[in-house]
């Protein structure tokens, strides 16, 4: 193949459907969009689903030269799961990300028999929806959303990867589905082989192929999670590189060329590749500076802040008691006191306990066997703020690295490119 060869990433998000265009180059070329709203009024309809995909999909393919299109890789939301029969046809209503599970039998089976540090834990894990989900009659297969989703491209429904597979119990360290699963009473014959992020699934089936105007020859790559998804479109990609989303909550990830689990901190490891994606999420954040100030306050309050210098502040800023990581403690109180007579110097102050957590995070992470921080990408809201950014990386003392894209759809490109790159398509 030459240059000229593209690949294509789709993201599956909770409000819509995102599919990217990209080079061999890493650039991405086209995109569209669909929003789930669109199509249905439930978030959790597998044909809303499917038909925003293929909405966002022609209209990428639209942009481009369709007979260029080598790989395509799929995302979707972590830990949400459905069942389907032997064709693919979902048996029941899908449980999302944030579904939790109540019965008491089956959260007591997978706490039993669950080791200490697998992602497994918790009501919403997709191994106690695998439970629930099992009691179906004409249940073929329970698998992720994403897997589910690259099957309309594929005709395959037994397949996922290996970070969609994570909270499901699967073990990134040994590579398989552990012993221990079926001692909590699920089934395991109905979950998915699982392949490495990356890795090629399967061609095109000749449906999708001939409905997308498609070469029979595309190969469709095992995808991931949106999350890892949004890391891996920064362009992040050596042991030692982080990754902060300044959302509503502060979230840190860094790629580590070691597994870190840390049950305490809610901290467990996605494999891609050879490398290790780590994180954690604290509970401070944009959700802090919502309460105090309106956005056009920050920006005007923030043009009057001198990022050089230091407020004498030691704010540990939270909404209400309770955090989870660098610091895991459920009563940990907020620390906002004193509260200096300017608001510009107050803001400076969040501000600073903010980049403080971050740094602290970054440390524990360290602690925990992870690398140095070596540079650090920075998205979200609070990444457009060019006071905040330069209070962050004087407590980070690190250099910021160029975000390629925020769009999780171009990270599920990165791993088509990767699988086209590995089939000797590029």
């Amino acid at each position: 193949m030459t240059s000229r060869a593209l690949v294509i990433g789709l993201d599956m998000g909770t409000s819509g459907a995102r599919a990217v265009a990209m080079d061999a180059e890493g650039r991405v070329v086209a995109s569209a969009a669909a929003k789930l709203t669109s199509f249905s009024d439930d978030h959790r309809d597998p044909e809303g689903w499917r038909a925003a995909m293929r909405s966002a999909l022609t209209g990428a393919l639209a942009e481009i030269d369709r007979g260029a299109v080598v790989a395509i890789a799929v995302d979707g939301t972590s830990g949400t799961l459905l069942p389907v029969d032997g064709r693919g046809r979902p048996l029941a209503r899908p449980m999302m990300y944030n579904d939790p599970v109540e019965d008491a039998d089956i959260l007591k089976a997978v706490t039993e028999h669950a080791p200490r540090d697998s992602a497994a834990h918790g009501p919403t894990s997709g191994l106690t929806k695998l439970m629930v989900f099992q009691r179906i009659a004409g249940v073929e297969r329970v698998i992720h959303q994403a897997d589910w989703l690259a099957g309309q491209l594929t005709g395959r429904f037994d397949l996922s990867d290996e970070n969609n597979a994570l909270k499901t119990g699967y073990d990134p360290i040994a590579r398989r589905w552990p012993d221990w699963i079926e001692a909590t009473g699920a089934k395991t014959a109905l979950l998915p082989d699982v392949l490495p992020a990356g890795a090629t699934m399967a061609r095109i089936s000749a449906q999708a192929a001939q409905t997308y105007g498609l070469s029979p020859t595309v190969l469709i790559a095992a995808g991931t999670t949106d999350g890892c998804a949004s890391f891996l479109a920064t362009g992040a990609d050596r042991p030692g590189d982080g990754v902060s989303a300044l959302g509503t909550t502060l979230t840190v990830k860094i790629l580590s060329d070691t597994p870190l689990f840390a049950p305490d901190y809610g901290l467990y490891s996605h494999r891609i590749g050879d490398i290790w994606l780590a994180g954690g999420a604290s509970n401070s954040g944009g959700v802090v500076l919502a309460q105090h100030f309106e956005p056009e306050a920050i920006a005007a309050l923030s043009a009057r802040i001198d990022p050089e210098t230091d407020s004498g502040l030691d704010y540990y800023p939270l909404p209400k008691p309770g955090e989870r990581f660098p610091i895991s403690d459920p009563k940990l109180a907020p620390r906002m006191n004193p509260r200096p007579d300017d608001d510009a110097e107050f803001l400076k102050g969040i501000f600073e306990g903010i980049a403080g957590i971050e740094a602290l995070a970054y440390q524990r992470l360290e602690s925990l066997g992870g690398p140095k921080l070596g540079s650090i990408r920075s998205v979200g809201g609070g990444a457009k703020n060019d006071v905040w950014t330069k209070i962050r990386l004087r407590r980070l003392r690190v250099a910021a690295a160029p975000v390629l894209s925020e769009e999780a759809a171009a990270g599920a490109a990165r791993l088509a490119l990767k699988a086209a790159i590995a089939e000797g398509l590029l």
